[in-house]
Parts: structure tokens; sequence; C-alpha cells
């Protein structure tokens, strides 16, 4: 009896800790799949943030862009000599027939001095050379202008002969691989070769665009895909991409990296790369299964069409399409001898005047500054304002084709409605994304492109004969992401693309059966030491500083949000109209709700002093950059902008702004404001801008101008 009761009491005790043991393994399960949600949400936040300010920058830069296309819509020039500077400003090398460019970069007349180490080029080209260049490149050493413009000249050469859609087929080498948007990280691209190897007669590549811009190394990137597209013509493939564009470049990067690498051949080696980016294919076929494009497809994509298109006329796939006709028509009136004044009375007669068309205004003498300058401030800034509700009209508005507009067009054989409609599909296929919704809407996000649903992917693939479609334009945090039941993959090569720990790389690999491989990878090696946590907190440190700015920069928007929900003038609102009018001043489409304990100290019944927490975020930028609250706002919010507008102005790239680019581009803004200021005027203006009398502006002077200006202002 005695032993039995001793086996009972020790089976009770061993199913107790048994039982013990479960729940506590239960426990820990339950903590730690909410520690993991917790995590993953923090990780989503983060991602939203980064996309929503990057997509915000992107838009920014097209209206950006349509607000100067609608100014030269507007202005006549008045003589050749300005109707040739805007040209240059605006239709960069169009302007070029074959015979100057061939002129104005001849790589011949350089000599390479004897005391250059780096890598030579000879042509054509062999596979040492290529080895010769990534050796050189992995050493920060620099190829020289000569064969920089020699390599240019042959790879234009060679892309002129490919049609707009490259055919790649599986059964001449072992597999395709296609990579995603690089953006200047050569690290990337290094790692991409070390895993896969090198391009060759059994490994195909295809590089599906965005090899420039935000990263520090867009230029080695170029020279080391032409150099292996000139090599292997057939196994190695470009894709354009939409920052393969000289008016993106302006802003994020590509132009001021090349000025800065090649400061005396520079702007011969950045006319050459705006020519070589619009020969660049707009799409590959891989065994007339699988479509690679860069954005995207829209209800309107037609591949015939595509085939079709003259490429090389899209320099700059922002363009307004109508800018040239007041060229043209300006070049009629010197033909048949008609004066501008005789044609500004026909026009007026012929059409009636903007209503939000200003009436001329005398400026006040320049000789009082401060009056001149609240003047000039108030005036552009009405100007600005009002060019840029007619430009949302004429963008939300359908145009109406007319005869008129047709006829204006004489040297152009087809129609001008076709010339739209080609200038369509290009930037379709290079700013779309996919959305999870049906069908096909305008990309108001990017500000360019659409989104299309499952049903504009079905509806392709079934008109082509397609399996499925390849593009990349988007990061993802794993390097590539399937949607539309598994008919679209977005690729994406650029690793930690914004932070360091944010995203992997990844390519992808088909066989003749065309199943994808995907190969990942994290390019810097400091990620490989970081936990996940410890990735998590990082992004999402550097995510929450951007997102700071962008809220400082839009302070003085924000008071008057906040202001109308407080009635009662208490300098306090509550949390939940704190984040309703965050969102109606940013537009950034985020979950402000979620986010909010990472942006406000907690409050104990729910209300948030408005105007401390404004003034925090000043003393933290402030803490950054010792200059006034208020004017470090309208810099923050305006500094892209600015130096993209510099850059427009500084034609040649120099790095300063010239007195003639100056009041070349001054006549462009009064010409539409109907101000009347004579040429003293604009040269005292000038004058004064160049405030260390060298005879040009500098980026830091055309700042200072801007800072004085806004500082009258207040």
């Amino acid at each position: 009896m005695g032993s039995g009761s001793s086996v009972n009491v020790n089976y009770k005790y061993s199913l107790q800790k048994s039982e013990n043991a479960f729940k506590a393994a239960v426990l820990i399960q339950q903590w730690y799949r909410r520690y993991v949600a917790r995590l993953e949400m923090r990780r989503r936040c983060t991602w939203r943030i980064f996309q929503s300010i990057e997509y915000a920058c992107e838009q920014d830069q097209i209206q950006l862009h349509n607000f100067f296309s609608y100014l030269m819509e507007q202005f006549t020039p008045s003589s050749s000599k300005e109707r040739d500077f805007i040209s240059r400003m605006f239709i960069s090398g169009e302007s070029y027939k074959e015979a100057e460019l061939e002129k104005y970069c001849d790589y011949e007349s350089i000599e390479v001095p004897d005391s250059y180490t780096g890598p030579h080029l000879s042509f054509p080209l062999l596979p040492d050379h290529a080895t010769a260049l990534l050796e050189a490149f992995k050493q920060k050493q620099q190829l020289h202008a000569r064969y920089v413009l020699n390599l240019l000249h042959e790879t234009r050469k060679h892309l002129k002969q490919l049609p707009n859609i490259s055919h790649v087929s599986t059964c001449y080498s072992e597999e395709v691989t296609v990579c995603g948007d690089l953006h200047g990280q050569l690290d990337d691209l290094f790692l991409i070769f070390y895993k896969n190897g090198l391009p060759s007669p059994s490994k195909s590549y295809v590089f599906n665009g965005d090899f420039v811009d935000r990263g520090k190394q867009s230029l080695e990137i170029l020279i080391i895909l032409f150099t292996f597209l000139l090599i292997y013509p057939k196994e190695v493939h470009l894709n354009r991409g939409n920052h393969e564009d000289h008016m993106v470049n302006l802003r994020y990067g590509f132009t001021k990296e090349v000025m800065q690498k090649y400061k005396v051949h520079g702007k011969k080696i950045l006319r050459m790369f705006q020519n070589v980016f619009c020969w660049l294919p707009l799409a590959t076929l891989i065994d007339q299964k699988v479509l690679v494009i860069h954005g995207g497809i829209s209800d309107t994509t037609d591949l015939d069409m595509l085939e079709k298109i003259q490429r090389d006329k899209f320099i700059s796939v922002l363009r307004m399409k109508k800018s040239r006709e007041s060229y043209r028509k300006a070049e009629m009136q010197d033909i048949n001898g008609e004066s501008k004044s005789e044609a500004d009375t026909a026009g007026k007669e012929a059409a009636p005047r903007l209503s939000l068309q200003p009436q001329p205004a005398q400026a006040p003498s320049t000789a009082n500054r401060l009056e001149f300058s609240r003047w000039l401030r108030q005036t552009v800034q009405e100007q600005m304002d009002t060019c840029r509700r007619l430009v949302e009209v004429s963008e939300s508005e359908p145009e109406e084709l007319t005869y008129s507009s047709v006829v204006s067009l004489k040297d152009v054989e087809e129609p001008c409605w076709t010339r739209q409609e080609e200038w369509k599909q290009v930037l379709d296929i290079l700013w779309s994304d996919p959305m999870p919704q049906e069908g096909c809407r305008a990309n108001k996000v990017r500000g360019g492109g659409c989104y299309f649903g499952p049903d504009v992917t079905e509806k392709i693939l079934e008109k082509h004969n397609l399996q499925f479609l390849i593009r990349s334009h988007e990061c993802k945090q794993e390097g590539y992401e399937f949607c539309h039941s598994r008919k679209v993959l977005t690729i994406f090569s650029a690793s930690n693309y914004y932070e360091i720990g944010s995203n992997r790389g990844a390519y992808v690999k088909l066989g003749p059966d065309l199943v994808p491989h995907f190969v990942q990878y994290q390019a810097n090696k400091a990620a490989h030491m970081l936990t996940m946590t410890q990735r998590i907190s990082r992004v999402e440190e550097s995510a929450f500083r951007a997102l700071r700015e962008k809220l400082f920069a839009h302070t003085s928007a924000l008071i008057s949000a906040f202001k109308a929900y407080d009635e009662g003038n208490t300098g306090r609102i509550t949390l939940s109209n704190w984040a309703t009018a965050v969102e109606s001043v940013l537009r950034l489409g985020l979950p402000w709700r979620m986010l909010r304990p990472q942006l406000v100290r907690s409050t104990e019944d729910g209300m948030l002093e408005y105007k401390s927490w404004l003034d925090d975020l000043a003393m933290e930028q402030r803490s950054q950059e010792h200059i006034q609250s208020s004017l470090l706002e309208v810099i923050y919010r305006n500094r892209s902008n600015l130096e993209t507008i510099f850059r427009i102005i500084d034609k040649d790239h120099s790095g300063l702004i010239s007195f003639e680019e100056f009041q070349q581009t001054w006549k462009l803004f009064s010409s539409h404001m109907n101000i009347e200021l004579t040429d003293d005027g604009i040269n005292d203006l000038v004058r004064s801008i160049d405030f260390n009398k060298d005879g040009n502006i500098d980026f830091n002077e055309f700042l200072e101008a801007f800072r004085l200006v806004r500082q009258c202002q207040s």
C-alpha cells in the first residue's frame, strides 16, 4: 500500500510539473508573438513614413516642373536670343543635332596626362577592360574624362541600333538574371557580381532602370554597365527607368555628382549622358513570355505602339508636351514678319483674358531695397499661387484636341494626339505602380503615371500572351514582392535604401522554365551585426527624424490648422483633432494616431498644448542650424525646390548663375506676371544678390537672397 501511494504522489508531482512547464511555454509563446507583432507594427509604420515622404518629394518635383512648363506656355520670346536661352533651359539635348553633339563632345581633343594612374580604355572593349574598371572603382579611382566621353559615344552608337523592346532568350544561356533599382549604390552591384558572376556568354543580365540618383556612385555604375553592354551586347540589356531623365537628375543628385567629379569636362559628360538616357530601351521580353519594365502598365498600355515610338525624342518624360508650340509660333511670326505686339493684339482679340491674370504693376524703385524686397516677394508669391491653380486646373480637365493644335505642328508627321498618346505610353511604363483594387487611376501619390489593378494586369497579359510581369520602381523590405496573384513581381536591388538595415536587396534568376529564383543580400556589413530589434530601432529613429523635419517645415500651416479646432483660443486641442489637423496639412496618408506616442509626449487629460509642441520641434531643428526659427521652417520646406530652380537656371551646370542667365529667367517670370521692370531694374536686382561681387550668383547667395526677402516680408 505504501509503495503504491508513493508512486501516486510522484505521478501527480510529475503531472503538475509538466502542466506548469506547458503553461510557462504558452506564456512565453504568447509574449513572443506579441513582441514580434509589435516589432512588425513598428516596421510597417516606419516603412510608410519613408515611402510617404519619398513619394511626396517626387510629387513636388513634378509639380515644380509643371509650374515652370506652364510659365513657358505663357511666354513668347521677343528675340532669337531669348528663344535660344529658353530652349537650352528646358529642351537641353534635343537642340543638338547629330553633328553638333559629336563636335561638342569631341573626346579626341582631350589629352590623358602621363600622371594619370587610373584605368585605360581602348575600343573595341575586352573583358579585361571591365575587370580593370571594377578593380579601379573598388580602389576609389576615377576614369579619365576622355575615356568616359569615348565610352558614352560608343554606347550611344550601340543603343541607337536597338529596338524599343529588347528580346532575350534563355535558350542561349543557362539563365537570365534581372536586377532592379541600384540608385547609385555601387556596393550592391559589386555584391551581385560576386554572388552571381560577371556578365558572360553564359550569364545574361537585365538591369531594369534607375541606375542613378540618391546614391553617391551613380557614375561608376553607369560606366560599368555600359562597358559590359559593349563587351556582351547580346547578354547585357538595360531598360530605362524614371530616373534616367535629366529633369529628375537635377533634383536627386546625378547632375551634381557628375559636375563634382569632372569639374573641367563635366558639362560635356552630362550632355552625353542626357542623350544616352533617351536611347535606352523601354522594356525587355524574356522568351516572349515575361515582360520586364521599370514602373508598370495602365489600361491603355500597348506594346505594339511602344515598339514603334521614336523613344529618343523623350529627353525628359516629365516635360509638358505643348511647350514647343509657343516657340514655333514665335518662329513663324519672325518668318512672316509679324511683330510681337501685333501677335499679342491678335491673341487678345481671339481669346478672352484669363480671369486670374494680374493687372500690370509698377515696380517700386530698387534704391529702397526694403520696399522693393517686400513688393517682389508679395508679387512673386501671388503669381506662383495663381500659376499653381492654373496648372492644377489644366491637369484636372482633359485637354480638347482642336484643329489649330494639330496644324501648329507642321513638322511632325503624326497628329498631335498621337504624340500625346506616345508620351503617355512612356510615362505609364516608367512611373506606374500596382494596387490591390480593380481598375486604373491616376497616381496622385507620386504625381506621375497611374495605379493599375489586377484586372488591368490580366488584360495586358492575355492580350500579349504573357505569363507574368517583372517591374521595379518601389523599395521592398525583402528586396522583392509578388502581387496580383503572383502575376506581377517587384524586384529592388538597392539594399539599405532608406537607412542601414531598412531593407534587403534582391535579384531574380529565370531559367528555361521561367520559374523565378530569388537571391537576397545586405551590402552593408554593419547591417549583419544588428539584431532585428536594433535594426528596427535604428531605422525607426531615422524615419521619425525625417518626419519631425517635415512637421517643422510646415509649422505655420499647422498652427492655422490647430487654431481651427481651438475655438476658445486656449492653445490646446484634443489628440484626435491633432491627428486630423496634421494629416490635413502634410497629406502623407500616415496613421497619425498610431504614430502619436513617438511624436507627442503623453498628456493626462488627452489634450495637447500645440504651441509648446511646435516650440519643441523648433528647438530640435535649431540645435542643428543656428538660424531664426520661422526662416528655418521656410528653408526646410523649400530647399529642394530652391536647389532644383537654381540648377534649372544654371544651364551650363557650372554651379554659378551668370548675370545673363538670371536676367533671361527673370524675363520669363516678369513677362507672365505683367511686372514692368526695366533692364536697369533687373541689373540692379542681380547685382544686389551678388554679395561677393564676383559677377556670378552661387547657391549660397541664392539662398541668402531668399532669406533676406523673407525677413523683409516678415
